[in-house]
């Protein structure tokens, strides 16, 4: 079965059933067959000051920093800098799969929203954490409430047997798994666990 997404029609027609749920929605950001979703005000950047290494398999993450702006501040990104951010909107869906991309005129000035975190699972209600880097060579300047990313949805072939609430690995808070209280800093490189 081929996929379909839905048309802004649809969208609007799923979100007033309750088939999806998309907060704070406005009809000015619906497009022919998606929904710009705009910037959150909360980010995460990286310490390097402060960190030796990254090593993902041993749960070793970078020490890092939420920051949070008002609405319309700058954050300037630089060039070749990644920070995580997050959606105003809270959205998700049990009956649709939603894929999130970025937007075009943005990605011509160098600003990547997502690395490989575009599809969001039914089940799973959130609000979208972006993964942005500055691929440009000049910095980007980031405002909370700008239009970031496009959200689009899409019917699935059949009911799906399992849902994200019960098997999903950041159902209950897809922030929190960001913030420094939720990682293990990492250790200097070649200084090894103190045993008993």
């Amino acid at each position: 079965m081929t996929p379909m997404f839905l048309s802004d029609t649809d969208i609007k027609k799923a979100i007033q059933k309750g088939d999806i749920t998309l907060k704070p929605f406005s009809d000015s950001r619906l497009q022919p067959a998606s929904y710009d979703i705009l910037l959150g005000n909360k980010f995460v950047i990286n310490d390097e000051h402060a960190t030796h290494v990254v090593d993902p398999s041993r749960k070793m993450y970078a020490k890092t920093r939420e920051v949070v702006m008002k609405d319309g501040a700058e954050f300037v990104l630089h060039p070749g800098i990644s920070v995580l951010g997050t959606s105003k909107e809270f959205f998700g869906s049990d009956h649709y799969l939603i894929q999130v991309g970025g937007k075009s005129s943005l990605a011509r000035v160098g600003l990547m929203i997502h690395n490989t975190a575009g599809i969001i699972n039914p089940g799973h209600f959130l609000h979208i954490t972006f993964e942005m880097t500055n691929q440009s060579n000049v910095p980007i300047i980031l405002r909370p409430g700008m239009e970031i990313a496009q959200i689009t949805f899409s019917m699935l072939s059949s009911p799906p047997r399992q849902n994200y609430k019960t098997v999903g690995r950041y159902a209950k808070d897809n922030w929190k798994h960001f913030t420094e209280k939720a990682r293990k800093p990492a250790r200097p490189a070649g200084k090894k666990r103190k045993t008993r």
